[in-house]
């Protein structure tokens, strides 16, 4: 691979050398950790690191940029400097006591989305791909909306896999579940995510039987599977601190068996869409049901024992009492705890988290304090407050690759953009020529990335090193993310960005670069970059308002494709 490869058009507006070499540079540098040859936490003696302080900004300031990457989409100047005037706390608990924003439901149909005329609403995508990027980009309940999107890729369920007509309203629903519960308590949210329609399509509990003597059809086991593998449990017994225990042979002791699915398999049958009407008429009944949870046929529902993790439902449970007694087992088991626990911590903060990281989140999760076991809120403050989370002078194995549809959303919000005429029509961004991901399109119930990933034949393998994210990166998304991000900052696309205090700044190359590095990287631009950066947009001209904007845009595209960046620490 050459630096040749790395961007394959010069972004517009930026026409200087200069500043063109500078980004192939960068973006050399993040194609070159996609290889696994440098610019990853791992790739460097355990040793600790802090930002440079280059930036301008106070230690205070720093860690609140850091706080709001981890808590939301970043930040901008002014919601860091109140943050760093009165604390992480005081936001958090305004984020957690603010009223849910307007449900993509309800902006669907403002929209004319639930017109049953519209062919493409009942059986195309009918605007959820702009509902979705209404929200994320809109939304100012910002921490329950990176929650939601934090749970969507646990619980997952993708527009791929749901065959059937009005599936944007099924999708609206379920993003909705998890917003509802993203605050909540964990065992409701189980509940709502088993019993909800587009779950029951996507894993096949939906229609589920029980056995059937004379075809010789058995229970789908689909559901009872993932729900303990992906939403639960996980594979192997787990110590309260998420490392496996260990059998007398030093190897990891499965969590289930094949007849544990079998019997768990047989309480999820009996369970179909919901009848119903919409009493207020705007949307057909199709559309409308798909907002209701699952009901339950009794006639369908397996009437035989159910045996699994040493649970015994006796022969002739209803089929309601069957998935409580299922659901509350699942949500008591001791792994529960360690598994949920580490894979939040992996979406907001960290990778690898310590062993007493993992521990500390769990016990939160098993008892919040007050004798409340699955509270979410406790659950989300603890990863963020964690004294792991907080630590100034982080190790360097410490943070993620930042998801690029979190690098979207963080341009978005740090530069309030919006879209222009109210369409959001961004488009999916899932193709390997835009970002290689999107909310609720992933191939797969395995998300886009597994959370035990670790990218072979790297410093990561040899550490023992797990990096979730990079499972997405290579060659072709470090290249095809530069030209996406090229397009979008520089505002060639339907959603739009207000650089004003960024302009203002642009006859100070030094100034605009400090400012991109506290928002945007939270003082982790090295002093190197940063004066690559700078002098590569001292070069572009600063005597007109489209020269001033072409310095803003090169800045932060440069900024953004830099490895500085794209490790969240």
């Amino acid at each position: 691979m050459t630096e040749a490869t790395i961007v394959e058009h010069r972004p517009q507006h930026v026409a200087q050398d200069t500043a063109q070499n500078t980004l192939t540079s960068l973006a050399a540098a993040a194609a070159l950790t996609a290889c696994g040859g440098g610019g990853t936490s791992a790739d460097a003696p355990a040793t600790s690191t802090t930002p440079s302080g280059s930036s301008g900004a106070n230690a205070t300031q720093i860690d609140a940029s850091r706080f709001l990457r981890q808590a939301s989409w970043g930040g901008t100047a002014s919601e860091i400097n109140v943050i760093a005037a009165n604390g992480t706390s005081a936001w958090l608990n305004n984020q957690m006591g603010l009223p849910q924003s307007q449900s993509m439901t309800r902006w669907l149909i403002e929209k004319g989305y639930n017109d049953t005329s519209v062919s493409s609403n009942v059986n195309g995508d009918g605007g959820w791909v702009a509902a979705m990027w209404w929200k994320l980009f809109s939304a100012t309940d910002f921490f329950r909306q990176r929650a939601t999107l934090a749970l969507s890729e646990l619980f997952v369920v993708s527009h791929l896999g749901l065959p059937f007509s009005w599936r944007n309203f099924a999708i609206a629903n379920y993003w909705e579940i998890l917003e509802n519960n993203s605050l909540g308590n964990f065992r409701t949210l189980l509940e709502s995510v088993t019993l909800s329609s587009a779950m029951g399509t996507y894993l096949n509990m939906k229609g589920n039987q029980k056995y059937d003597a004379k075809t010789g059809r058995s229970p789908d086991e689909n559901y009872a599977r993932e729900v303990m593998q992906l939403f639960t449990i996980g594979l192997y017994q787990l110590n309260i601190d998420g490392t496996l225990k260990l059998d007398a042979q030093d190897k990891p002791i499965e969590s289930y068996d094949n007849t544990d699915i079998q019997g768990l398999a047989r309480v999820f049958t009996g369970w179909n869409t919901a009848s119903g009407t919409d009493a207020n008429g705007e949307l057909a009944n199709p559309a409308y049901r798909h907002g209701l949870p699952m009901a339950l046929n009794p006639t369908l529902h397996s009437p035989e024992e159910k045996k699994f993790l040493g649970v015994t439902i006796p022969a002739g449970t209803l089929g309601v009492e069957s998935l409580k007694i299922a659901l509350d087992t699942l949500f008591m088991h001791p792994n529960t705890a360690p598994f949920i626990a580490k894979q939040l911590i992996q979406r907001l903060i960290t990778s690898n988290p310590s062993p007493a990281y993992v521990s500390r989140v769990a016990k939160i999760f098993e008892n919040n304090g007050k004798g409340q076991r699955g509270d979410m809120k406790s659950v989300w403050a603890s990863i963020l407050m964690d004294s792991e989370a907080r630590q100034a002078n982080v190790p360097v194995n410490f943070g993620k690759l930042t998801e690029p549809m979190v690098r979207l959303l963080q341009w978005g919000h740090t530069f309030h953009a919006s879209s222009f005429d109210g369409a959001w029509t961004l488009g999916y961004t899932d193709t390997d020529t835009t970002l290689g991901q999107m909310p609720m399109r992933s191939p797969s119930v395995f998300n886009y990335f597994r959370p035990g990933y670790v990218p072979p034949n790297t410093q990561m393998a040899l550490q023992n090193l797990v990096a979730p994210e990079f499972q997405i990166l290579t060659e072709p998304t470090v290249v095809s993310y530069v030209n996406y991000m090229a397009g979008t900052v520089n505002n060639a696309r339907n959603i739009k960005a207000d650089y004003a205090t960024e302009k203002a700044l642009a006859t100070d190359p030094t100034a605009l670069v400090k400012h991109l590095n506290l928002c945007l990287t939270s003082g982790a631009l090295t002093s190197e970059n940063q004066g690559l950066i700078v002098n590569a947009i001292s070069s572009i001209s600063a005597t007109t308002e489209t020269s001033l904007l072409n310095r803003v845009y090169a800045s932060i595209l440069m900024v953004m494709s830099s490895t500085d960046y794209l490790i969240q620490r």
